[in-house]
């Protein structure tokens, strides 16, 4: 009796040893935080668009934002992003040529618009062509090489015949969110830059710029490879996608919805 009671100690042990080995393997894994590569305009929109997402889901997103050509290159050389939300389609296109990222999954969620700003009690501009006046030193913008706000920016000065005028004054940041930065700072009398980054901001003045002036800003997203989240990325891009993200983004400024513009 005493062996048999022995062994049913034992077998009991193992019993439960094995019932909690089960529980811990059914025990549901928490998703690692989701990491999106976005555009520097979508800086201050993103923030938001993120804490919606987190309230939505429980999931931690972490941005990167930057120019979309630098973020590309990154996602190229295989960082680890789930999602990239792209100021241009182009820079999508070169992820997903690299492998990066998803093709399938990608997708026009905006278009983005221009503007140029000072900040209040600096100068005050009514036409493009007002950027000529010699109280006007220097003009920031992003660099056109990897930033599409740049490159739209330097489009609509060379539309406007204006550019062998200005290309003096011209400074360049690495991102739009920089240029922004410079004019803010007193670095620039001005800034051309994206209208998301400065909708909701009452310290200065913003003057449109004509879009016919420019190629479109098309902001495209696609979900990407090298993270370990794709699910939380196909997620927050339906978010974006979503009328409430659409709406959301419209708050800041962007123009046409993901169902609207051109596949």
């Amino acid at each position: 009796m005493l062996a048999m009671d022995g062994g049913a100690r034992i077998l009991s042990a193992v019993s439960l040893g094995a019932v909690l080995l089960s529980g811990c393997k059914q025990a549901p894994k928490e998703a690692p935080p989701l990491q999106v590569a976005a555009a520097a305009d979508l800086s201050v929109a993103f923030e938001e668009m993120g804490k919606l997402f987190e309230s939505r889901t429980g999931q931690h997103v972490t941005f990167s934002f930057g120019a979309s050509g630098a973020l590309a290159k990154q996602l190229s050389e295989g960082a680890p992003f789930d999602l990239f939300a792209a100021a241009s389609a182009a820079f999508v296109d070169s992820t997903v040529k690299a492998g990066a990222c998803d093709g399938s999954t990608k997708a026009l969620y905006a278009r983005g618009h221009l503007v140029v700003w000072s900040k209040k009690g600096g100068v005050e501009l009514h036409t493009l062509a007002e950027l000529t006046n010699p109280d006007i030193k220097h003009i920031a913008i992003a660099n056109p090489e990897h930033a599409p706000y740049g490159k739209a920016a330097k489009e609509a000065l060379v539309s406007a015949k204006l550019w062998p005028e200005l290309e003096s004054k011209i400074v360049q940041a690495e991102n739009v969110r920089q240029a922004l930065q410079f004019a803010q700072t007193g670095n620039a009398d001005v800034a051309i830059v994206a209208l998301s980054l400065v909708a909701r901001d009452d310290s200065g003045r913003s003057l449109a710029v004509d879009p016919a002036l420019h190629r479109p800003i098309e902001q495209t997203l696609v979900v990407c490879r090298n993270g370990k989240n794709a699910a939380g990325g196909r997620a927050f891009a339906e978010l974006v996608e979503s009328p409430e993200g659409q709406g959301l983004l419209a708050r800041y400024g962007f123009g046409g919805s993901a169902q609207q513009l051109p596949k």
